[in-house]
C-alpha cells in the first residue's frame, strides 16, 4: 500500500529522530564525562579569573568594539557617499580603499598600527587607540558597501520629488535618503558589530598591559595560570556570547520589523459600508 505524503514525512521524521537518539546514547556511553568536566568546566580552579574577566576583559572588549564601530560607521558612510558621487576621483578613491581593506587580513592592520606606526611615524598609540583605529579602518570598508546598498535601495522617486519641490541635493540626501537607508541596513550593521566584536581579539598580537587585556588574552593566559584545561577559554567564550547573542537577537528583531514586513502582519480592516452603499442594499 502506497504511503501518503504526510505518512512519508512522519516516517522520515521518525527515522531521523531514531538516528539522533542512537547517536546521543553512544556519546553518553563512550565519552569520559569526568575528563570533560575537568577540561572544560573546572570552575573552581578558575575562580581567580573573577571578577577581572568581567571588569577588565569584557569591559575592554566592549570599549574596543564600540569605538571601532562608531568611527567605522562614520568612515563607512563617507565612503558610501563617495562611491555614489558624480565626481569620478571620489569614486576611485573609495573603491580602492574598500577593495584593499576588504582584501587583506585584519591582523595586518593591527600589526601595522601596533608596530609599524611607531617606527614609521613615531606614534605611540595606546591599546584602546590601536584597537579602535584598526577596527574602524577594517569595518569602514565593509560598512561602506552595506550603506551604499541601502542608499541605492531608496526609491529614486523620493529624491526626484524633493528636488522638484526646490530642496537642495545635499538636504534631500541628509533628510530623506540617508535616514531611510539606515533603516534598511540596520540588521546588517548589527551583524557587522558582531564581527568587529570578534575581531577585537586580534589586538593580542601587539601586546598589551594587564589593564588593557581583552577576553581572548585573559582566556589564553588563564590556560597557563590556572591549569584548568580549556576552562578559561570557555569562560572567555561565554563572555563573548554576552555581547554577541543580544546583538544577534536585536538584528533578528529588526529584520522582522523591517520595511515591508510590518504591513504584512497587520490584519486588514474590514471596509465599512458607506451610506450610499447601505442605501443601495
Amino acid at each position: 500500500m502506497a504511503l501518503s505524503n504526510r505518512e512519508r514525512a512522519r516516517l522520515s521524521l521518525g527515522i531521523q529522530a531514531g538516528i539522533f537518539a542512537a547517536i546521543v546514547v553512544v556519546l553518553i556511553l563512550l565519552v569520559d564525562w569526568g575528563a570533560v568536566q575537568n577540561s572544560f568546566f573546572d570552575l573552581e580552579s578558575v575562580s581567580g579569573m573573577f571578577p577581572g574577566v568581567i571588569t577588565v576583559g569584557l569591559w575592554n572588549t566592549i570599549q574596543y568594539t564600540f569605538f571601532g564601530f562608531l568611527f567605522g560607521l562614520f568612515g563607512g558612510t563617507l565612503l558610501a557617499l563617495m562611491r555614489l558621487a558624480s565626481f569620478p576621483v571620489y569614486r576611485w578613491i573609495a573603491a580602492i580603499y574598500i577593495e584593499f581593506f576588504r582584501g587583506i587580513p585584519a591582523i595586518l592592520v593591527f600589526i601595522a598600527l601596533g608596530f609599524g606606526a611607531s617606527l614609521a611615524f613615531n606614534l605611540n598609540l595606546s591599546t584602546l587607540q590601536t584597537a579602535s583605529t584598526a577596527l574602524a579602518i577594517v569595518g569602514a570598508a565593509y560598512i561602506a558597501e552595506t550603506i551604499r546598498a541601502g542608499l541605492q535601495a531608496v526609491p529614486k522617486g523620493q529624491m526626484e520629488a524633493a528636488r522638484a519641490l526646490g530642496m537642495p541635493a545635499w538636504r534631500a540626501m541628509v533628510s530623506i535618503q540617508i535616514p531611510q537607508a539606515f533603516r534598511i541596513v540596520l540588521p546588517p550593521l548589527t551583524n557587522e558589530a558582531i564581527l568587529l566584536t570578534k575581531d577585537s581579539s586580534l589586538i593580542f598580537v601587539v601586546g598589551m598591559a594587564g589593564s588593557a587585556a581583552e577576553l581572548t588574552k585573559i582566556g589564553r593566559d588563564g590556560i597557563l595560570q590556572y591549569g584548568a584545561g580549556m576552562t578559561p577559554l570557555v569562560v572567555a567564550g561565554v563572555c563573548y556570547l554576552l555581547i554577541t547573542v543580544p546583538l544577534s537577537l536585536l538584528a533578528r528583531r529588526m529584520e522582522e520589523r523591517g520595511p515591508g514586513r510590518s504591513s504584512r502582519r497587520r490584519p486588514r480592516k474590514k471596509a465599512t459600508e458607506s451610506p450610499v452603499t447601505a442605501g443601495v442594499k
